[in-house]
């Protein structure tokens, strides 16, 4: 089979690229707009970008031609927590996920906790792992998606998924997206060590 974007539909072609682009992490973005509702929903566009400073990077689609509640908020504020899905906030993250109205409270919905953040006014999600409190970077404008890139300010790290300092992957079970209404979680690790090349030779 050959796809070739240019005569296939745009729906078709997000369906492929959602199910070869896996699996993949999920950004469980929590915002707050101008009147102070809170909003949290998930993106599976997302990934780190670069370590110095530390930016993560979301894909935002548009819905119905317009921006998502996210991205207003965040357009806004210039602040937002990503928070990490493990297998166990699953159910609830899914919940988040549905177009509700701009006044629907998500955190309500999903029984979720809202936590204080330090340094950001969006609060983090309780029952995450890891909430990650980013201030906007920038937003690149990408075709039919705003490329929004924040700078995390801090990070909050739950005691228990830690093993000498270090997030334990092992204990994390973190959720990953894969195509349709599917999704992985990592229970088993395979390690595959670079190989070590003599800089001199």
């Amino acid at each position: 089979m050959i796809l070739d974007p240019g005569t296939v539909a745009p729906g078709d072609f997000y369906r492929f690229m959602i199910s070869v682009v896996v699996p993949r992490p999920i950004a469980f973005v929590s915002t707050m707009d101008a009147e102070g509702r809170l909003n949290v929903a998930p993106f599976s566009y997302f990934n780190a970008i670069t370590n110095q400073p530390p930016l993560l990077g979301i894909s935002i689609n548009r819905r119905r031609g317009g921006p998502k509640d996210t991205f207003r908020n965040i357009e806004h504020t210039k602040e937002f927590v990503v928070n990490t899905v493990d297998e166990a906030l699953g159910e609830r993250m899914v919940q988040t996920s549905g177009e509700w109205p701009e006044d629907v409270d998500e955190f309500r919905l999903a029984g979720l906790t809202p936590v204080p953040s330090d340094l950001v006014k969006p609060p983090r999600v309780g029952e995450s792992p890891v909430s990650m409190e980013c201030r906007l970077h920038r937003v690149i404008e990408l075709g039919a998606s705003f490329f929004v890139v924040g700078e995390i300010l801090r990070a909050h790290v739950r005691d228990d998924v830690l093993t000498d300092g270090r997030v334990d992957i092992a204990k994390l079970h973190p959720l990953g997206r894969l195509g349709g209404d599917g999704y992985s979680v990592v229970r088993e690790v395979i390690h595959m060590p670079r190989p070590k090349v003599d800089a001199g030779g």
